[in-house]
């Protein structure tokens, strides 16, 4: 009976994750260059295995010990698919054609976006919105007093003359770190496409993202009156049992 309360009470905690990377989604549905999260679950119908030494075999054998069921969160994993473009016409708006990250330089070191809203802040430096300055191949691009531009081709230009490219790497074993940054083991990607005057929206679908919530709800509930049920089951197996 106990067992069933703890299976109930997983399922709610199982979706209340569910919820919270949903929520999280739709928060930064028009947030540029933004990749959607999921959570995945899996079922915890585990045998919980260890290793004893045989005494006179002297080689580990494995044993196999008592069940749990129920449902736990296995991973929140980042949907790294582009998202769609949209024109904006500003000139130092870009957006990567297919895979590959831009490279801002943070206090933490090296990082990557998909967010290629740049603008040029007071002492020349191409930066993103938050300030953080754009890496290229040279290191941080700056040119004062004069106005930056960015070829397709990852060239930044001052005056019709290329004084850096932007650094656009591949990157595995993305780790999201907030802020609309990834940290992973960065490759350089030689051959890559821009599109300039366009940002990359977020991949995130509202649509999708609202029924997914809606499905969260509904198991949450369920869930929840499975507690209740098994709540009421063992109030009646403390009261009425002891009685008969």
């Amino acid at each position: 009976m106990l067992r069933g309360l703890y299976i109930a009470a997983s399922g709610m905690l199982a979706q209340q994750v569910r919820h919270e990377t949903v929520a999280n989604n739709l928060a930064n549905a028009d947030t540029t260059g933004y990749k959607a999260d999921e959570a995945v679950f899996r079922a915890a119908l585990e045998r919980a295995i260890w290793r004893h030494r045989d005494p006179q075999k002297g080689a580990p054998a494995p044993q196999v010990g008592a069940l749990s069921f129920g449902v736990t969160t296995d991973a929140v994993v980042t949907d790294l698919r582009p998202g769609p473009v949209a024109l904006t016409g500003r000139p130092l708006d870009v957006a990567i054609d297919g895979d590959g990250f831009f490279v801002v330089n943070t206090p933490q070191g090296e990082r990557y976006t998909r967010d290629g809203a740049f603008r040029q802040s007071a002492d020349g430096t191409l930066v993103i919105a938050d300030g953080t300055p754009v890496l290229g191949t040279r290191g941080i691009i700056r040119s004062a007093n004069t106005p930056l531009t960015i070829a397709p081709n990852g060239d930044v230009l001052a005056n019709g003359q290329v004084i850096d490219r932007l650094r656009v790497v591949q990157l595995r074993n993305a780790v999201k770190e907030g802020a609309n940054r990834f940290a992973g083991n960065a490759q350089p990607l030689q051959q890559f496409s821009l599109q300039v005057g366009a940002l990359e929206r977020s991949n995130v679908s509202v649509v999708q993202a609202m029924v997914d919530m809606i499905v969260a709800m509904r198991a949450y509930e369920a869930s929840h009156r499975a507690v209740l049920a098994h709540d009421e089951t063992l109030q009646k197996a403390v009261n009425d049992v002891g009685k008969v």
